[in-house]
């Protein structure tokens, strides 16, 4: 059964699709849970649609318009939330309803039949292209090189700034580059999962390694490991019941996590009963 399925591109394609957002998800992911920026990560993801109604309506690529609208969106939220009095959460809604209403406005506009959105909103990872599966590739190789040559620098920036400070460290650059990784992954996996779940790929692989262990690498490795199942069971799921594959794949790591917790959860209580007797 297998063998006949990954006879058809589109299946093979979706599959790879799934490994590569294992990879750029379980990286950057570790990242933005550690310095607990997933309310940042939810802003840049909504504010990214903007990019996608301006590719609509100019007819170029979506994606590529909204890797540029989210990077930008990124840089924004960056700079103005340190170079102002405005707070970085009052700028993150901003720019996320402006992205939004920007995005609505020009699909609308769009000459013709309205694009079906529907991709994007909630991920199709069976439409994926080639040019997509090359794009994620090439993101994943990029974090990573920047992962693994500035690994000690990252994992000083994710837990102490004013500490990487003290050593020299130019921590503002860094946040910058690392900011525009998170948008561009963050992009790069909307058609896997689409907008409104993408976020959750961001951060339950993470939360559910983080039951096990605190250490930067081994989370990223787990993550990776989790997403990877992940993908595979919704992918499966999907198939199967004849649902959105999005959905399914969220929906198949919310279950990990659960099962994850509930182990926990039964070994700390025969460990307090092994210390009783």
């Amino acid at each position: 059964m297998i063998s006949e399925l990954l006879q058809y591109k589109f299946i093979t394609n979706s599959l790879l699709a799934g490994i590569l957002a294992s990879i750029s998800c379980g990286i950057i992911g570790t990242y933005i849970v550690t310095r607990r920026m997933v309310f940042l990560s939810g802003g840049i993801t909504h504010a990214s649609f903007g990019g996608i109604g301006i590719g609509y309506f100019f007819g170029f690529n979506p994606i590529i318009s909204a890797a540029v609208f989210g990077i930008l969106s990124a840089l924004g939220i960056e700079f103005v939330s340190k170079r102002s009095e405005i707070r970085e959460d009052s700028v993150i809604g901003i720019l996320w309803s402006f992205g939004m209403a920007v995005g609505i406005m020009f699909v609308f506009l769009t000459p013709g039949y309205a694009p079906n959105l529907m991709s994007y909103l909630f991920g199709s990872i069976l439409t994926v292209s080639t040019l997509d599966i090359l794009l994620m590739a090439g993101l994943s190789l990029i974090l990573i090189i920047v992962f693994i040559a500035f690994y000690r620098i990252i994992l000083f920036i994710s837990y102490d700034q004013e500490f990487a400070k003290t050593h020299r460290i130019a921590v503002s650059l860094i946040n910058y580059i690392l900011i525009s990784l998170v948008a561009l992954t963050i992009v790069l996996n909307i058609k896997v999962v689409g907008i409104i779940l993408v976020i959750s790929l961001l951060t339950i692989p993470q939360s559910t390694a983080n039951l096990f262990t605190k250490n930067f690498k081994n989370i990223i490795i787990a993550s990776i490991v989790i997403g990877l199942i992940g993908a595979f069971l919704g992918l499966v799921i999907s198939y199967k019941i004849n649902i959105p594959s999005g959905a399914s794949i969220i929906f198949s790591l919310v279950i990990i996590f659960i099962l994850a917790k509930l182990f926990q959860l039964s070994v700390r209580k025969i460990k307090l009963k092994k210390q009783k007797v």
